[in-house]
């Protein structure tokens, strides 16, 4: 039985703001209203360090100064049980393959639908409920 999703508190990372908006909507559709956003992976990171109220990082993987992948790496020192999903317009095999062996938890090839979001949300939400 899938959790509900109203108390996830999920960190969005995406440097183009149409795509914040989009992911602001979908999640709001899925019941999650604690969603705070940050521009790039540097921004994320400078959030991360000064608050522990995140459940889940949904990220971008090219950005500015410092990229999705940069990010993860630096959240698995720090953070490494932080549920991370991989949203990106990178869809080949390699770019998947790379972002597991990083630890990415969850990947989303752009364009994604709310019903895609809401299973690979729900399978971490699922996660998290389980390790608590």
């Amino acid at each position: 039985m899938a959790i509900a999703l109203i108390n996830i508190r999920v960190l969005l990372v995406d440097d183009n703001p149409q795509a914040l908006k989009i992911l602001k909507m979908v999640l709001s559709g899925l019941g999650i209203h604690q969603i705070f956003t940050a521009k790039d992976g540097k921004s994320a990171q400078d959030f991360l360090g000064e608050t522990e109220e995140v459940d889940l990082i949904i990220c971008d993987w090219e950005m500015p100064r410092m990229t999705g992948l940069e990010l993860l790496q630096q959240i698995r020192t720090v953070y490494p049980d932080m549920p991370f999903m991989m949203v990106t317009g990178n869809a080949d095999i390699e770019s998947v393959k790379v972002a597991k062996e990083f630890g990415v938890n969850a990947y989303v090839s752009k364009p994604f639908t709310p019903q895609q979001m809401e299973e690979k949300i729900t399978a971490l939400a699922n996660r998290l409920q389980r390790a608590a």
